[in-house]
């Protein structure tokens, strides 16, 4: 791996490594695109992905790679991400940031296979399901073990379901598990009533075999403002930490992240926190 690439930042002897958010390398890049998704599995990255079932009449159902439930923003298409086909998904194009359409195919779960077949051992692809247990029936199970396993050595499965993560990764051996406990209102909650460690306790608890726990950006640095170290405290229950989302390279809460030990930070500008910080390392 070229350590020109921006992988991961060192600051004051600890190593955090950027995550590529929705598989962006650069802020102005289209999301989920498979020229990014590929180029930084071969140079080691951390790669994020969001997955949507799709099932499409009289077709089996997938995954889609995308954040949306509907297509017309993101993609060339129409209608709904569940009741799209395949194929439908397969022949429409990625739009980028400015809504104009690019040269870059939507992807389906079952495309990544193919596309990870030389990538970095140290790469890692996120695969965030934004749905959650109820959503899952036997076959969309099945489905998901026979598209991943063959990348599952360099694949974590991450959801704000803690269900949904225990179903999809029983389903595929060595897959990693992740799990993100800020949402329904829970970053309002705890802020409000200050309860850090019983919303880490929680946390352990409801995905203990999670081995990265997603912390919203707003929780870990409001929560350091008031003198609780999260990251800190998750480490102390032996869980890595992934804080996120910085859109922008100049955000001074990459610097705080950082400098709390985050193990890895979302970004949606990789090349320009490497660039900021004048490292990039393996």
């Amino acid at each position: 791996m070229s350590t020109s690439e921006p992988v991961a930042v060192t600051s004051g002897g600890h190593r955090t490594r950027l995550k590529w958010h929705r598989a962006r390398k650069h802020a102005d890049d289209a999301p989920f695109t498979r020229s990014r998704i590929v180029e930084g599995m071969r140079a080691g990255a951390s790669v994020e992905v969001d997955l949507l079932i799709h099932r499409g009449q009289a077709n089996p159902p997938g995954f889609a790679v995308l954040h949306d439930q509907t297509l017309d923003s993101a993609t060339t298409g129409t209608g709904t991400v569940a009741a799209a086909s395949a194929s439908y998904l397969r022949s429409l194009s990625l739009r980028d940031n400015e809504g104009r359409p690019t040269t870059e195919r939507v992807l389906v779960l079952d495309d990544l296979a193919g596309l990870l077949t030389d990538v970095d051992p140290k790469a890692l692809l996120q695969l965030d399901f934004k749905q959650s247990a109820p959503d899952l029936d036997a076959r969309v199970v099945e489905r998901f073990a026979e598209a991943v396993g063959p990348f599952a050595g360099n694949a974590i499965l991450s959801c704000e379901d803690a269900e949904a993560v225990r179903i999809l990764t029983d389903a595929v051996p060595g897959l990693r598990v992740g799990y993100d406990p800020c949402h329904h209102g829970a970053v309002d909650r705890v802020l409000r009533w200050r309860r850090f460690r019983r919303f880490v306790e929680k946390a352990v608890a409801a995905s203990p075999r999670a081995d990265t726990i997603y912390l919203d950006k707003r929780l870990v640095l409001t929560a350091a403002d008031r003198g609780v170290d999260l990251v800190a405290e998750f480490h102390a229950a032996a869980r890595q930490v992934d804080v996120y989302t910085f859109a922008g390279a100049d955000d001074p809460g990459i610097t705080r992240a950082v400098g709390l030990r985050a193990d890895q930070i979302t970004v949606d500008d990789p090349a320009g926190v490497a660039a900021r910080f004048g490292s990039a390392t393996d």
